[in-house]
């Protein structure tokens, strides 16, 4: 299995990073895409290191390179998901604008009808913000904003960031054991 992972400039790069961790743990294979404020954001929020989180992938790509193998249909995978995903790259995707390559391999996800999944950072949202993700939403994108579930009594953030990867995982059809499920 192949799943291309992309984190972008939204506060919220945890989503992203235990991601690949999670991928990791179920032997399936990363391409990564960072953008340059998910870098920051990295930086900013987190304890990793940039150049950790780059090499839990297996593949990276740099944000620019618009030739990559993610940026073409022949490149088979089964899925993208991009956490998390800042409204300039949920507008960018929505509206066709592919000028860089997260928003190109998103593109391409979405012609080829394979899975692509947005975990949206922003509040409060705006109408312009809903209108684009309803316009996704239509076509099949899978919109997954990290909203807690405290069905679970989480005790940490871990546990939180762990139930919305959890849920993420499940969409993708991979097995997981990273939170309290209802009714267990």
């Amino acid at each position: 299995m192949r799943i291309v992972v992309a984190i972008s400039g939204a506060s919220g790069a945890i989503y992203g990073i235990k991601l690949l961790e999670a991928l990791n743990k179920a032997r399936v294979e990363t391409n990564l895409i960072l953008s340059d404020w998910g870098k920051k954001t990295i930086a900013l929020e987190t304890d990793y290191r940039v150049e950790d989180v780059i090499e839990m992938a297996d593949c990276y790509y740099d944000l620019n390179n618009l030739g990559a193998a993610v940026s073409s249909g022949s490149f088979r995978h089964q899925g993208m998901v991009i956490a998390p995903c800042s409204m300039k790259t949920l507008a960018g995707i929505a509206t066709g604008m592919e000028n860089n390559l997260i928003i190109r391999a998103a593109g391409v996800t979405l012609k080829e009808q394979r899975k692509l999944i947005l975990l949206p950072r922003e509040t409060p949202l705006t109408a312009i913000h809903l209108e684009n993700m309803l316009k996704l939403a239509r076509i099949g994108v899978t919109m997954m904003p990290p909203v807690p579930a405290l069905y679970n009594k989480p005790a940490t953030i871990e546990q939180i960031i762990n139930h919305t990867v959890a849920r993420v995982l499940d969409h993708l059809q991979i097995e997981n054991e990273l939170t309290t499920r209802w009714g267990e």
